[in-house]
């Protein structure tokens, strides 16, 4: 069965944008544990134009073949070529993204404000209030369930993607930082507020798009503070567990260097997505040592603290305050 998208009165419409974890109106905490953010992306809805209601089922196919003439069908997206205009450019039809070899491309939608463009409150990355403007949400599938896309258990946390659109004026580009999953079966990237209206305008809905992992150093927008180690709250001697906020990049390895030589290499906490584990040895000791982070791209960042500095809640470790 074809899917088919079908006009409908504008007056019975209601505009609404709906949370995706990282909705900075819901006044959500979404840095406490995790179940939380887990409650608010079971809401999620993707924004619809505001001319069109799709109708589909199981057996649609992921191709956007025109279904038969009808007075009230919308012809899907289609471009005119590489200058990446397109007509009804809002009306993409959902399919599964499609990996490439470093991003992706498929649907781009929107779970923000194009009006109030509210900063990040962290979404399921955890990184609670912050001041970054552009943001958004990745998908965890390429196929449903599948968990092949790059959210990867939260390890696409804090890396940037610059997103290109197709719109009725031609390609338009943004750059933003990965704070939160996207739950929809046929999510892409979900952009928040600002980054939102830079491409969609006020045509909220869902576009074609491609993105491609990059660097977020020298990036406007991207950073809500400088970059330190934040550890969660509840630590204590005995048990704790780090994240880095405002990183260069997504964090590929944390490793504790002691001054003996010693070298702890940390593990992902499973589950609570984007943090690492401290080892209990490290907590319990003044102990000088050297944190060392590795990012996908660029330099290495190197703190130097106190084992027990780490086993402080809620403590914000700033780099350039822990460094030689």
């Amino acid at each position: 069965m074809k899917n088919y998208k079908v006009l409908v009165p504008a007056a019975f419409l209601v505009a609404s944008l709906a949370s995706c974890g990282d909705d900075s109106s819901s006044g959500a905490d979404t840095s406490v544990p995790e179940s939380s953010s887990e409650q608010a992306l079971s809401s999620f809805t993707p924004v619809l134009s505001s001319a069109e209601v799709v109708s589909s089922s199981s057996e649609a196919p992921a191709s956007s073949d025109t279904p038969e003439s009808s007075s009230s069908e919308i012809v899907p997206a289609s471009s005119s070529g590489d200058d990446g205009k397109c007509t009804d450019c809002d009306s993409y039809t959902a399919a599964d993204p499609e990996l490439t070899e470093n991003g992706g491309k498929g649907s781009v939608t929107t779970y923000g404000s194009i009006t109030a463009k509210e900063t990040s409150l962290g979404g399921a990355c955890n990184y609670g209030q912050t001041n970054i403007q552009y943001y958004a949400a990745i998908h965890v599938n390429v196929s449903p369930g599948d968990d092949k896309g790059p959210w990867d258990g939260g390890a696409a946390c804090g890396g940037c993607v610059h997103v290109r659109a197709r719109t009725p004026e031609g390609w338009k580009e943004v750059t933003v930082r990965i704070t939160d999953r996207c739950p929809d079966a046929n999510c892409g990237v979900d952009l928040g507020g600002a980054p939102a209206a830079d491409i969609m305008g006020n045509r909220v809905g869902r576009y074609y798009g491609e993105w491609e992992f990059v660097s977020c150093e020298g990036v406007d927008g991207v950073w809500g503070d400088s970059t330190s180690l934040w550890v969660k709250e509840g630590a204590s001697e005995f048990w704790s567990i780090i994240q880095v906020r405002n990183p260069k990049d997504m964090v590929k390895s944390i490793t504790i260097l002691g001054e003996g030589g010693e070298s702890r290499e940390l593990e992902m906490v499973v589950g609570t997505e984007n943090f690492w584990t401290v080892p209990q040895a490290v907590l319990q000791t003044d102990s000088r040592y050297r944190v060392v982070v590795k990012y996908r791209t660029g330099t290495d960042d190197e703190w130097k603290i106190k084992g027990s500095d780490l086993a402080v809640p809620e403590a914000n470790l700033y780099l350039h305050e822990h460094r030689e």
